[in-house]
């Protein structure tokens, strides 16, 4: 057995297992039920034959005691002892006996069928005193004397030893019986029960596997299935047959899938349907809009000579309507990346060169203090890098104030931009949502500066590079800092996109 098979054998007994907890009932069941019969079986067979063998012991000793040991003399000799031990053992099945009497007082006369298998050291001190004990007769007790016994073990040899005395005068007799032929056959009965135990496990086990794939096998598909859906294919859907439990899970799975799935395409194709409305309302808007931005241009070199009273209407109008302008840019630029029309345009740069160019541009580099060292070349989109550099630091300028200082590195194989300002910091329930699109941080401004977009593509444009922003506030508790990593390779990533990359370069201006 190869390594492959045993972790999938191993994996499938793990003790979470379903198929393993039915196993482990089905043995527990069976061992309980097996060892509790074998156990009744075993009790039951052993009082049995130990009562039948001790009853016909006694019983034959108790008439023998009767026909020959009462028949002996008053004052029997030693040889009389001997011959009736001898006689009596010979007619018994397969006991000893002794025989006692007394001459004169304190002076006992044994006679034995073998001396050296049976002596009065092997009969216990209790029984002699119970058989010896003269009882009280009465209308319960019609006899001085009684047979007794008791099982004890000499040598380690199970016996039984009995004993009873002659009424009216007479020797006292005891026998002893070997019990070891018994012992041996309650040891074969205890074998055998131990093998049927054995079996009932094993038993229990094969129907414990049989039970557990009967079960398992369509809860499997069901789990197969439903990893399926959960992977996106939500035309998955299960064979039903019969009308148990599991085939009635089975069709609520089916009807909940089927459900799904419509659930999806209609929400799917609200979502293309807003989709293309932003993108045709955005195509739109900009034929108008270019049109606007050149009248606002013409009334904004104007403006110095209208009226008073006018030349602030027409600075509204000029700064609305370039905030319109990227506006419409900014949607633009969100609906490639919600169809997955955006791509990389990818080229090798120095990081230090493209930062101070971005900060040039827009007029920043009294306000921005930049630690970059030149010579590290990255591989990456320049347009997209640029665009995430003029959100992060025209956040950082409208809201922390300047200086904001801009530290540029490299951790391995990733390239760490540091944008950090010296406001007042991010408040902590606005932190996780500072990369939602339409964001702001005060309800009040609704009309603040800005789309509460500009973050939003940023973490976007950062994410198709295979990089991260994430933000929070300085340890020291002076303003926010903003960190971009990126890989300073992102040439496997166009490896991986569908469609020449190099010939797809988006359109719109980057987002301030």
């Amino acid at each position: 057995m190869t390594a492959a098979p045993i972790r999938r054998l191993l994996t499938g007994l793990r003790w979470t297992s379903l198929r393993l907890r039915l196993a482990v009932v089905f043995g527990l069941v069976a061992l309980t039920a097996a060892v509790s019969a074998s156990g009744i079986a075993y009790w039951l067979n052993r009082e049995a034959v130990l009562t039948r063998t001790q009853d016909s012991a006694l019983g034959d000793f108790r008439q023998e005691m009767q026909s020959r040991a009462a028949t002996l003399p008053i004052r029997p000799t030693r040889d009389d002892l001997q011959n009736a031990a001898v006689q009596m053992a010979s007619s018994s099945p397969g006991y000893s006996v002794l025989l006692v009497d007394e001459r004169d007082t304190g002076k006992p006369i044994v006679g034995n069928s073998d001396l050296d298998t049976f002596t009065l050291d092997n009969v216990p001190p209790s029984l002699q005193k119970a058989v010896g004990k003269k009882q009280p007769v009465g209308s319960g007790n019609k006899y001085e004397y009684h047979l007794f016994w008791q099982r004890t073990s000499i040598n380690g040899t199970p016996y039984l030893v009995g004993g009873t005395r002659i009424i009216g005068g007479g020797p006292t007799g005891y026998m002893l019986k070997s019990l070891d032929q018994e012992r041996q056959d309650l040891n074969s009965l205890a074998w055998s029960l131990g093998i049927a135990t054995a079996l009932a496990l094993i038993g229990s086990a094969l129907l414990a596997q049989a039970a557990a794939t009967t079960v398992l096998r369509p809860v499997r598909r069901l789990g197969d299935a439903a990893r399926k859906l959960g992977e996106g294919k939500l035309d998955t859907r299960l064979v039903v047959s019969g009308t148990d439990e599991l085939a009635d899970l089975s069709r609520t799975f089916n009807r909940t899938a089927g459900s799904l799935e419509k659930r999806v395409a209609d929400m799917s194709a609200r979502d293309e349907a807003s989709r293309r409305f932003v993108a045709d309302m955005s195509h739109e808007l900009r034929t108008p809009l270019t049109a606007l931005t050149a009248v606002t241009e013409v009334l904004e070199d104007e403006a110095d000579g209208l009226d008073p009273m006018i030349a602030p209407a027409v600075h509204l109008v000029v700064s609305e309507t370039r905030r319109l302008n990227d506006l419409v840019e900014n949607l633009m630029e969100v609906t490639r990346f919600d169809a997955g029309t955006a791509r990389l345009v990818l080229d090798t740069v120095d990081v230090a060169d493209q930062v101070t160019a971005c900060i040039d541009a827009r007029a920043w580099l009294d306000a921005v203090d930049l630690d970059a060292e030149r010579g590290m070349m990255v591989r990456l989109d320049p347009r997209r890098l640029d665009v995430i550099l003029a959100n992060l630091i025209g956040n950082a300028l409208k809201h922390g104030g300047s200086p904001v200082r801009v530290a540029v590195r490299t951790e391995g194989e990733e390239l760490v931009i540091e944008v950090r300002d010296h406001g007042p910091g991010i408040p902590e329930d606005v932190l996780p949502h500072v990369f939602d699109r339409f964001y702001k941080a005060s309800a009040s401004r609704p009309r603040s500066e800005g789309s509460g977009l500009g973050l939003s593509i940023a973490m976007e444009n950062a994410h198709i590079h295979g990089g991260d922003i994430t933000a929070a506030n300085s340890p020291d508790g002076d303003g926010a800092v903003f960190v971009l990593r990126l890989p300073r390779d992102a040439e496997r990533l166009t490896r991986t996109a569908d469609g020449d990359d190099a010939g797809d370069r988006d359109e719109g201006d980057e987002t301030t």
